[in-house]
């Protein structure tokens, strides 16, 4: 307890803990829609060419989360505008953005003269290195996200469970499937400073696979989500420290063990009817 009083009292561990709390919300809440949708594909995508404008801002001087926002949208929208009925074409257009983004990224790695410590940490995370520009870059996520699903929740939750039946409904799916995807691109790009891309696709789907386990409702599989996010990362961060582990790898394989453990439960599956109730 000492331990952890003085592990408060260093200001990174704090942005830390902030950065574990804000990413919570963005895993609780995008992810469930994520894995209802059965995104997860997608999102490995979009987290692989978003490295790609990493790189290429990196080389041109500027600041490289810029570089990974324009690219994950971009990679977001262009796969929206694949036509979902077309299976093969979109996991093939999956397939080259996972491919193309990475070689894109680090050819322009090798490009810049010296050291790329910064892309580095990208690729595989440093919640520890987590700046107060970070932490207001991941608070606007945030507010941006409980925003759009304060005002757009219904319908977004109709595309997520039925395609079919929202379009009957008047709800313009092929809008909303795209906004979804952005809303996942902007998430890759606020989770990559903490587990970085070689990890982030875990930790956007593990909380919500874990939720789905525990919950009935849509309200309660996305607040259990979240829940599940801050053990993730807090016990996760505390446990590398203890023992001397990398923070991101640490709160992945927490996340799986939960994931393991949840799978001798009975699955309870999130119904439209009852995310109609909630």
């Amino acid at each position: 307890m000492a331990d952890f009083g003085a592990l408060l009292g260093l200001e990174f561990f704090r942005n830390a803990l902030m950065a574990g709390v804000l990413a919570s919300v963005l895993c609780g809440v995008v992810g469930t829609f994520v894995v209802l949708k059965r995104m997860v594909a997608i999102s490995g995508g979009v987290a692989h060419a978003a490295f790609g404008g990493l790189g290429a801002a990196y080389w041109a001087g500027l600041d490289p989360r810029l570089g990974a926002v324009a690219v994950a949208a971009a990679s977001a929208v262009g796969l929206g505008i694949v036509d979902g009925r077309r299976a093969r074409g979109q996991d093939a257009a999956i397939g080259v953005l996972w491919a193309v983004g990475m070689a894109v990224g680090l050819v322009f790695v090798h490009l810049t003269p010296g050291y790329a410590p910064n892309l580095l940490g990208f690729l595989f995370g440093n919640i520890l290195m987590v700046s107060p520009t970070d932490l207001w870059i991941a608070a606007g996520a945030d507010v941006a996200v409980l925003l759009l699903f304060a005002l757009y929740g219904k319908e977004m939750v109709a595309v997520a469970f039925d395609e079919e039946c929202a379009r009957l409904q008047g709800v313009p799916v092929r809008l909303f499937s795209i906004l979804l995807l952005l809303l996942v691109a902007l998430s890759v790009v606020v989770l990559l400073q903490l587990v970085g891309i070689v990890l982030v696709i875990a930790l956007l789907t593990i909380p919500p696979l874990v939720a789905q386990r525990l919950a009935r409702s849509l309200a309660a599989t996305v607040a259990t989500s979240i829940a599940v996010g801050l053990v993730l990362t807090v016990g996760g961060l505390l446990i590398s420290y203890r023992l001397d582990l990398p923070s991101g790898p640490t709160m992945v394989l927490l996340g799986a063990v939960a994931l393991g453990l949840v799978q001798l439960r009975r699955p309870r599956a999130v119904r439209p009817a009852a995310a109609g109730r909630a």
